[in-house]
């Protein structure tokens, strides 16, 4: 379970107890934790600095679209990573309700995409582009799949249509889904390892593009239209014809936050943190064996210029 306590080696990278801000009030802001490390460590960054400003901070476990119904009632105050990739749709229902509003860009821009390792370009010529992939099906069959090929999705809360995409573009593929992020890149390092054939559910930021030789699938180009209108793309029947959007990584937050707790939501506002920073960080937890907690330590350590001017 996520502790709700400044950590002692986090106090002391951040080098401070007193508050930089006057807080307008002692009531927790309940700051969203999903299932992957990166928006983990994202978060805790933001209610660690939160913290140290004086605010009361509460850490909830919640899915990552499912929370807009929490936030637009403001049982839940602030997401600190909604991807533009798959959480467009979601953010723009939520936004035209004025319940929830829009905090900023983290600094991170995000792809998410089908990925497969270079290796898989011997058995299936013309890869990157999915039509090859789609004629090299069979080459990424499992005992459970065949004849179809097997494309190893993220676990379900994540959305991104991918079933909807397959249907769409007639695709011989079977979408499994990862229970788990863990999962997922436990998956890959083993077929890597063996060159054994897989293509799955891939982002950035993270460690995995920089570890791996591999390359994400070229699908027809993204639109909104393509998402939003069956008659636009190659499927005039279908919508999700085409590949995954790419984009910032965005801050949104129930619509009180800022007049229940404005220096906290100017704080929030003002944070950002580069891909680089984030991959690194990432892979402290996931490849070192780092706790979160020791990794965003580290960083706050080390930065302690960049969030001392978020809460000032």
């Amino acid at each position: 379970m996520k502790k709700y306590m400044v950590t002692a080696a986090m106090m002391a990278a951040l080098g401070a107890t007193g508050a930089y801000a006057e807080v307008e009030s002692l009531d927790p802001i309940k700051l969203t934790t999903h299932d992957w490390t990166g928006q983990i460590i994202t978060t805790t960054i933001m209610g660690e600095v939160l913290q140290t400003a004086g605010y009361n901070v509460k850490y909830v476990q919640a899915d990552y679209i499912a929370q807009f119904a929490g936030l637009k009632t403001g049982d839940l105050d602030v997401a600190m990573e909604i991807w533009e990739t798959t959480g467009r749709e979601a953010m723009d229902e939520a936004f035209a309700t004025g319940k929830v509003v829009n905090m900023g860009e983290t600094g991170m821009d995000a792809i998410e995409e089908w990925w497969y390792p270079a290796y898989m370009e011997e058995v299936c010529p013309g890869l990157p582009d999915w039509k090859a992939l789609n004629a090299c099906a069979a080459e990424f069959s499992t005992p459970e799949t065949a004849p179809l090929g097997r494309y190893l999705g993220g676990p379900v809360t994540w959305g991104g249509f991918d079933d909807e995409r397959v249907e769409a573009l007639g695709m011989d593929f079977e979408v499994v889904h990862a229970g788990t992020d863990a999962a997922l890149f436990a998956e890959l390092e083993s077929a890597y390892q063996r060159k054994a054939p897989i293509v799955l559910w891939l982002y950035s930021p993270h460690w995995a593009p920089a570890k791996y030789d591999g390359k994400f699938v070229k699908f027809p180009p993204y639109s909104a239209e393509c998402y939003n209108d069956a008659s636009v793309g190659m499927n005039p029947d279908a919508a999700y014809d085409c590949g995954k959007p790419t984009g910032p990584i965005w801050k949104v937050g129930w619509e009180g936050v800022a007049k229940k707790w404005p220096g906290a939501a100017a704080a929030i506002g003002n944070f950002t943190i580069s891909n680089a920073d984030m991959g690194a960080l990432v892979a402290q937890v996931d490849l070192d064996g780092a706790s979160i907690d020791d990794a965003v330590a580290g960083w706050l350590d080390a930065n302690k210029a960049t969030w001392s001017a978020w809460i000032k």
